[in-house]
Formats: C-alpha cells, sequence, structure tokens
C-alpha cells in the first residue's frame, strides 16, 4: 500500500510538472466517410510524453487529474490546442474537417466552460460547427445542475454535440427527444461482435435506426478489419474509425493521412 501511495503522489507531481513544463500533446485519430472515400473528422486525442515512462495514454493519468483538480488544466490545453491545430488545417485547404473533443463530467461542473468554448474559437476564427464535443451518455442524464444547461448552450452557439460510447451504458432514450444532440458514436464493443460467423448485429441495426430517425450523425468507433467494414456500410453506417484506417496520429502524420501522402497503404476505404 506504501508502494502504491509512493507511486501515485509521485505521478501526480509529475503532472503537475508536465503541464507547467508542455509534455502534453494531442494526437489526432482519423474519421473516414467509406462512401466518399475521405476523412470528415478528426477526434483528438491527449496523450502525455513522460520524461520516463514514454508516451502514456489518459487511462494513466486522467483519473488522478479529475481526483486533484488538474482536469480542468488539462481541458484547457485540449481546446487550445485542438482549436489551433484545425485553424492551421482550415488555413491549408481542410475547410470540411471537423475536430471532436473529449469533455470529462468535471470540466461540465465549471460555470465558464461553454464560454471557454466558445472564446477559443473566436480566438482562432472558426466556425463554431467546426468543433464537436464528446460526452457519455451519464454526463447527459446525470441531469446535474447546470450540466443540461450547458449542452443546451453549446447547441444554441452552433457547437455539435456527440454521445460517445452509445448504447454502453442504462439509459433512457428520452434524452434524445429532451436535448437533441448530433451525433452517436457506435462503440467498439458492438463492432467487435461483428465477426464472418456473426455478420450482423440487432443492436447495430437498432442503433442505425434510432439515429435515423432522430435525425442524427452516426459514427462506429473501433473498426479494425474490412469485414467489419463492409458490414457496418451493409448496415447503414457511412463514417467510421478506428484501426483499420489509422491509429491515433501526430499532427503532421494526420496531415499527411489526409492529403494521402500514402493513401493506398493507410486508408482502406475499399
Amino acid at each position: 500500500m506504501n508502494t502504491a501511495f509512493r507511486k501515485r503522489i509521485g505521478l501526480e507531481n509529475d503532472l503537475r510538472r508536465a503541464l507547467v513544463d508542455g509534455e502534453l500533446e494531442l494526437y489526432y485519430q482519423p474519421c473516414v466517410s467509406v462512401g466518399r472515400g475521405c476523412v470528415v473528422a478528426l477526434e483528438a486525442l491527449v496523450r502525455w510524453r513522460h520524461p520516463e515512462h514514454g508516451l502514456l495514454n489518459p487511462t494513466n493519468f486522467v483519473a488522478i487529474a479529475e481526483e486533484v483538480g488538474l482536469i480542468h488544466a488539462i481541458g484547457d490545453f485540449v481546446v487550445e490546442s485542438a482549436c489551433r491545430q484545425l485553424r492551421q488545417w482550415h488555413d491549408t485547404g481542410f475547410r470540411h474537417i471537423r475536430v471532436a473533443i473529449n469533455a470529462s463530467p468535471r470540466e461540465f461542473e465549471r460555470r465558464d466552460f461553454v464560454e471557454r468554448v466558445l472564446s477559443t474559437m473566436r480566438k482562432f476564427a472558426l466556425p463554431n460547427n467546426a468543433l464537436e464535443v464528446e460526452i457519455t451518455e451519464n454526463t447527459l442524464i446525470s441531469d446535474t445542475e447546470g450540466t443540461i444547461e450547458r449542452v443546451k448552450q453549446l447547441r444554441s452557439a452552433g457547437v455539435r454535440i456527440a454521445i460517445d460510447d452509445f448504447g454502453t451504458r442504462y439509459s433512457s432514450l428520452n434524452y434524445l427527444q429532451r436535448f437533441p444532440v448530433h451525433t452517436l458514436k457506435i462503440d467498439q464493443c458492438f463492432v467487435r461482435d461483428l465477426q464472418p460467423g456473426r455478420p450482423d448485429s440487432p443492436i447495430i441495426h437498432a442503433i442505425v435506426a434510432i439515429a435515423k430517425g432522430f435525425g442524427i450523425h452516426l459514427v462506429s468507433e473501433g473498426v479494425e478489419t474490412e469485414f467489419q467494414r463492409d458490414a457496418l456500410a451493409r448496415m447503414g453506417c457511412d463514417e467510421m474509425q478506428g484501426y483499420l484506417f489509422s491509429h491515433p496520429l501526430s499532427p503532421e502524420k494526420a496531415t499527411d493521412y489526409m492529403v494521402g501522402a500514402s493513401a493506398e497503404d493507410t486508408v482502406p476505404l475499399g
């Protein structure tokens, strides 16, 4: 227990230093339209380039950041960096590209969350619909004080709202009527079940029908095989992201990906 405690305290101190020393980075995972054969969006994913442990995923540090109150500083970094990069992409001709950022429930506790997002977009002269804020079902249905109001404010301002990991929580679909969102993201656990012996999925069919019924955009996550890609396309899902298309990329490599520097090798849209 003592060893675990010292390790946790050490990681917390390292994270505080990382925010000052600029050790956080954003990587971007492309979302592609299979029908059009192009990149339509990128999801911004925070990484920590630790001087000793290398490149760390959020699972290694976000929980600690939430406990000790550093998640807001990380959130500020993500919004600022994503908007700056999006401005660069728009300036180089990728004006159709949107970027998605993940917001934790703690982010919505901040009274200035909406203004912080909107002011950053104004700073970089971005259209509000170029940014998509991804939240979980639990964040939306918790109905904590101010959470739903902030979602409404973002929507009213034109910022896109996506529900991440859709279908994995115990929730009422009533919130889709009360608080219309722009995008539903089919969780990879459902996509993973699509195998040659199981080419169909009643759950995915149901999610596709829900999205069409509400007029909501649809994205499938965790697509790793051509079989999954083709099965999802047959079921009516056109936009997808996953290792079949690309791992998360640095901004430079994401730019190369979009211009098709090695499209035949990296974008198997078929």
